[in-house]
């Protein structure tokens, strides 16, 4: 596939950065473990989000604060917005037991808790039309799957496969061709997609020109780029990366 030139390139544009302050308005569980919530303020007005991958920065403070700077003290995490308008703004979290700071807010603070919203600070954006879509990620890719997925035409060859741990756990995803779900049960998050992505070879190429998303635990990432390499692939025109990291809760995506 990289004898041809691409029709497609992924580009970097910044945005203004910007720091606002959002109270919680409302929560949906769509799944026993996956939770979206609304935010809602005045401060949304002009917020922007270029690219379907795109990271802003949550701020989690212990109680009502005095100041942005306060607020900015907090501690944080990084989430992809889902989507938004002029004073909302919809996250989605995997919740898993009750550890970290993120995922217990969204699934416990009480309606008209504030938090912080950083950036984003800049976007990759797809500029053109890929000929094929491969999207693959486990629960904390949801988000940016769903953005990805809209932009895919109808008749454009796509697969979409999605690792969770079980059944009973899938999301309803709005995508042009049907979600494969992955369940690892009791094994390490992102051993399903990791047995998955090492099993597939030239021949399941979804098509030609591909954009290839792969995001997960950090330890997708050196079979998501092996994957680059048989499929032939441009890394320049794939995103694989580890959303998250085993015991590191300050881990960053890298931009």
């Amino acid at each position: 596939m990289s004898d041809t030139q691409s029709g497609f390139s992924i580009e970097r544009r910044g945005l203004d950065l910007r720091f606002r302050t959002v109270t919680l308005s409302s929560r949906e569980w769509l799944a026993p473990d996956y939770v979206r919530v609304r935010v809602t303020g005045s401060d949304l007005a002009g917020f922007a989000s270029l690219g379907s991958d795109d990271h802003m920065r949550l701020f989690f403070p212990a109680g009502p604060v005095g100041s942005v700077e306060e607020m900015r003290a907090a501690p944080s995490r990084e989430y992809t917005p889902l989507a938004w308008g002029d004073d909302w703004l919809d996250i989605e979290f995997a919740v898993h037991g009750d550890t970290g700071i993120a995922a217990p807010w969204a699934a416990t603070a009480p309606l008209g808790s504030s938090i912080g919203v950083g950036g984003p600070r800049g976007s990759a954006v797809i500029d053109g039309q890929p000929g094929s879509w491969f999207l693959v990620g486990d629960e904390t890719a949801i988000p940016a799957i769903r953005r990805f997925s809209a932009l895919i035409p109808d008749t454009t060859p796509a697969r979409i496969v999605i690792e969770t741990v079980s059944a009973g756990r899938e999301i309803d995803i709005d995508a042009p061709v049907e979600v494969e779900w992955l369940h690892r049960g009791a094994a390490a998050s992102g051993s399903a997609l990791i047995a998955f992505l090492d099993g597939l070879t030239e021949a399941d190429a979804v098509g030609s020109d591909p954009f290839v998303f792969v995001a997960a635990e950090q330890s997708v990432v050196k079979p998501g780029r092996a994957l680059l390499e048989r499929w032939g692939v441009d890394a320049r025109n794939a995103v694989v990366k580890g959303y998250w990291k085993h015991g590191e809760a300050e881990y960053h995506a890298p931009h």
